[in-house]
């Protein structure tokens, strides 16, 4: 037996929508390339230039390296980012004996 019902016939969701890089994203991900020997410097630098703290700073980097337009900005250096975190993870889960989510 089928159930009629009064409301719109159920859609397939949508595709996840993109959103362009806004200028502050494209001015981290060209920061984040330069070269820092001393990360004092770099976090001087990240304060003047944006305003914001390191720890929000490497937020903020952390979730653009998930959007495809990061990627296709600047591909290698996304792809760089993305391996060392990845190793970041595994070698936290290895001291702590748990299993990433991310395998």
């Amino acid at each position: 037996m089928t159930e009629v019902t009064d409301g719109p016939p159920e859609a397939e969701p949508a595709p996840p929508q993109t959103r362009p890089l806004s200028e502050r994203d494209r001015a981290v991900l060209t920061f984040e390339k330069q070269y820092w020997k001393y990360s004092g410097a770099k976090e001087q630098a990240i304060r003047d230039r944006f305003e914001m703290s390191a720890t929000r700073y490497y937020q903020v980097l952390n979730a653009l390296l998930d959007r495809p337009e990061a990627q296709e900005f600047e591909p290698m250096l996304v792809k760089r980012l993305r391996r060392q975190r990845a190793a970041r993870q595994r070698a936290r889960s290895a001291r702590t004996g748990t299993v990433s989510a991310s395998r």
